[in-house]
């Protein structure tokens, strides 16, 4: 192995003359240009002296020897897996499975984000309470070694190669219908049952048995679901007494946490990780909220990427199901680390949440020897950074991702990297590019001033994959590449000739702090299991022509209707359990018997005060989309209950003539009232809604219309107004209403500050008063610039 004297006596020689041989090179600093050289090992040059001194120097960096460096690399289950060893979720990986930082350091561990809660993930929230298992085995399928599969079962690289591959199929294989068994379960991967090592094959079976034999784990079979989920799942359940029910285990986060982390290394040992491959950033429950810029606050990993706000995000919460478990070994493995990276990923939903985790960032601070550095996204991601929160008019630049870190990591960015790793695109066809313009993808600009103006070295290297380029047309980090650059800016670290990162001057103070004390709340499991009672409850009838009152819905169409109410609720983590009191069935409505007016409205379901059910018209039921969308309006509208004692439009006339209308709301007594919301809460939310409380009487509002006006009533407008707060794409009525919160204020224009306003206390309302949430800190504060 090479010393690093050795190494700084060689760039000493590459740089100390007046015109020195890296200057043919390109970059725009030493780091970049070493990097070149390393990766781009085709340089060459007429002189036949400065090409061997290339040769050489290239040589001497490959040769170092790095088996013993601890290295640590955070971030999500698609970006970390990419870097770690390939996307083992492509088809293409179980070509080139051995490639990436495992293969070249030796002692490589993982952490990993666990608040994904969509796809197969989810469907087993519903059932374990676990955390989320997705991430995790993608990325533990990614870490499989080609010399740990040789040395544990005695193989040759070729039949090491043809396992990795049978491996492939087994952890990704996706049911959509219930197996007959767990030897079909595990045939109908079409992996290569043979090719598997005895001990290997036996595992499985039997993993694939206690899906099926445990009690607690059957009801995950019934679901849609992804086999290498099902699979950790299982080895995670065979550390547990089987005698302990799920209440047990809510109860007994502690047994479920050291059971997570031994089925973990049980499914390392088998499947040829090294061992301590792969941990979860903690072992306790918890959701990802995402807060907009127009102060919208929603929950739900899968959701911050499927609802396009359409305003940038200002903030990233995390939402604990009781205080967070910093786990020991993760902390020991931070501690000792020679190398920190940062993966590439979702910029809301990896690396954030992990460094949310009380402790953690502070425990990568206190590292003050290791290399650390930031991988840079390459792509715009919708919803997260199609809009900088700055400047939501221009493109998403690097500079944005570190200060979206600086804004939602406690204490900042100071101190958790040094180096950005950026893509260098030079070489990148423009007709590539272009073509993901036609696509409406862009990428991330490496704005390496303002980058270095924040206080990090930047480098800008070529760590694309060419192979994936030429074969798919896509531009993504290639592994290998990246691997080759980080450890080529180790071997400058270790020979002292790393660029000094620069002195920071723009980064504002850090604002985030983690609360001290976390409430308990119910994880996603217990949740779903009181939605389901909840909705067991309900009366269910049918209005046809064919009968003059409503009639007991048929048993089959029934559980059907039920099930569906179950799974819209559940995807929706922002509905309380309080939010189901005020409904006690569901009415469906033939078409050619709906009889409400659509003079204000063309929302085709509504909530019934008298006998306190949901009506919706038949015929939305036939659409998913359509019936979430009445769905959650009558749900909203059911808040507020039996709230109006009257409500009536009156002619307004004046000297004989007619000059408009009066819509007239007369609230019930207190003593009266059934409703979510207090008389008071009723009366501010009437105000926002332009009704003016009547000055004799607390119980009256009033509005004035015009003959020509619009008017949608509060009732309806609260309803359109909860579905559009837990998805804007749910009333586009109210999304056109809310767009001045995208505008630029101007003192000038009176009725937009007044409008803007209005808007504004609206929302705040709903997040704090409707869904009960409650930040750790003011926005209005925050927007005056003062957090």
């Amino acid at each position: 192995m090479p010393e690093p004297c050795e190494i700084a006596r060689q760039l000493q020689n590459l740089t100390g003359t007046s015109f020195a041989a890296l200057d043919f090179l390109p970059g725009a600093n030493l780091a970049e240009k070493v990097t070149a050289l390393m990766l781009e090992r085709t340089i060459a040059h007429q002189n036949p002296e400065l090409a061997a001194t290339y040769n050489s120097f290239q040589d001497l960096v490959t040769s170092i020897d790095v088996s013993n460096l601890k290295v640590v690399a955070l971030g999500g289950g698609t970006g970390l897996s990419n870097i770690i060893g390939g996307d083992s979720k492509q088809h293409s990986w179980k070509e080139t499975p051995f490639t990436g930082m495992k293969e070249v350091f030796a002692k490589l561990h993982s952490v990993v984000c666990v608040t994904d809660d969509g796809g197969s993930t989810g469907e087993l929230l519903k059932d374990l309470p676990l955390i989320a298992l997705g991430d995790l085995r993608h990325v533990l399928l990614s870490a499989v070694r080609n010399d740990a599969l040789i040395k544990r079962y005695q193989l040759d690289d070729r039949t090491a190669l043809k396992v990795a591959q049978a491996l492939h199929a087994i952890f990704n294989y996706r049911f959509i219908s219930r197996p007959h068994s767990s030897t079909e379960l595990l045939t109908d991967t079409g992996a290569d049952l043979g090719i598997l090592p005895v001990a290997l094959r036996n595992f499985f079976y039997d993993l694939s048995k206690q899906l099926f034999n445990d009690e607690r784990l059957a009801p995950t079979l019934y679901r849609p679901q992804c086999l290498g989920n099902l699979l950790l799942a299982a080895a995670i359940y065979k550390q547990l007494d089987p005698q302990l029910t799920a209440g047990d285990l809510i109860a007994s986060h502690q047994v479920v946490r050291t059971a997570t982390i031994r089925g973990l290394a049980q499914i390392e040992h088998f499947i040829g990780t090294r061992k301590n491959s792969v941990f979860p950033c903690t072992t306790t429950s918890s959701q990802l909220q995402i807060l907009y810029d127009n102060g919208v606050l929603v929950t739900s990993e899968y959701k911050s990427g499927h609802a396009q706000r359409g305003y940038p995000v200002d903030r990233v919460l995390m939402e604990f199901s009781r205080n967070p478990y910093f786990q020991p070994e993760v902390e020991q493995l931070i501690a000792s680390a020679d190398i920190i990276v940062f993966a590439p990923g979702s910029l809301y939903t990896s690396i954030i949440p992990i460094l949310q985790v009380p402790g953690l960032a502070d425990a990568i601070r206190h590292n003050h020897s290791a290399l650390k550095l930031l991988v840079a996204n390459i792509w715009v991601q919708k919803g997260e950074t199609d809009t900088a929160r700055d400047s939501p008019d221009r493109k998403f630049y690097v500079s944005d991702l570190i200060r979206a870190y600086h804004r939602n990591i406690p204490g900042g960015v100071k101190g958790l990297f040094t180096s950005v790793l950026g893509l260098n695109m030079r070489e990148v066809p423009g007709s590539t590019l272009q073509r993901y313009a036609l696509e409406d993808k862009e990428p991330i600009y490496f704005d390496r001033h303002r980058v270095e103006a924040l206080g990090f070295r930047t480098v800008a290297a070529r760590i694309y994959s060419d192979t994936q380029l030429q074969n798919r047309g896509v531009i993504q980090h290639d592994p290998a590449a990246l691997a080759g650059a980080i450890k080529t800016l180790w071997a400058l670290k270790t020979s002292e000739f790393l660029d000094g990162a620069p002195v920071s001057s723009a980064l504002p103070t850090a604002d985030f702090f983690c609360p001290g004390k976390y409430p308990v709340k119910q994880i996603p499991c217990h949740r779903y299991e009181k939605i389901q009672a909840l909705m067991h409850f309900l009366s269910t009838e049918t209005l046809t022509s064919h009968s003059a009152l409503p009639q007991k819905m048929e048993e089959a169409q029934r559980r059907r209707l039920l099930d569906r109410l179950v799974e819209l609720t559940w995807l929706h983590p922002d509905i309380l359990f309080d939010h189901l009191k005020y409904f006690r069935g569901i009415t469906l409505i033939a078409e050619d018997c709906w009889k409400r007016s659509q003079q204000w409205d063309n929302v085709f379901s509504f909530y019934d005060p008298v006998d306190r059910k949901i009506k919706i018209r038949q015929d939305q039921t036939e659409n998913l989309n359509s019936f979430e969308v009445v769905f959650l309006i009558a749900l909203g509208q059911s808040l507020l209950g039996n709230y109006a004692q009257t409500k009536e439009m009156v002619t307004v006339s004046h000297d004989s003539h007619t000059v408009g209308k009066m819509y007239k709301l007369q609230l019930r007594e207190r003593d009266q009232l059934k409703s979510y919301l207090s008389f008071e809460q009723i009366s501010t939310y009437l105000e926002f809604c332009k009704m003016q409380p009547a000055q004799h009487s607390e119980s009256i509002f009033t509005r004035m219309l015009n003959f020509d006006e619009g008017f949608t009533p509060p009732g309806l407008f609260f309803g359109l107004f909860y579905a559009w707060y837990l998805d804007n794409r749910f009333a586009p009525h109210i999304e056109y209403k809310m767009s001045i919160m995208k505008n630029d204020i101007s003192d000038l224009i009176p009725e937009q500050i007044r409008t803007h306003f209005c808007r504004e206390t609206t929302i705040t309302f709903f997040r704090e008063q409707v869904f009960r949430h409650t930040l750790p800190f003011s926005i209005h504060q925050q927007k005056k610039g003062k957090l």
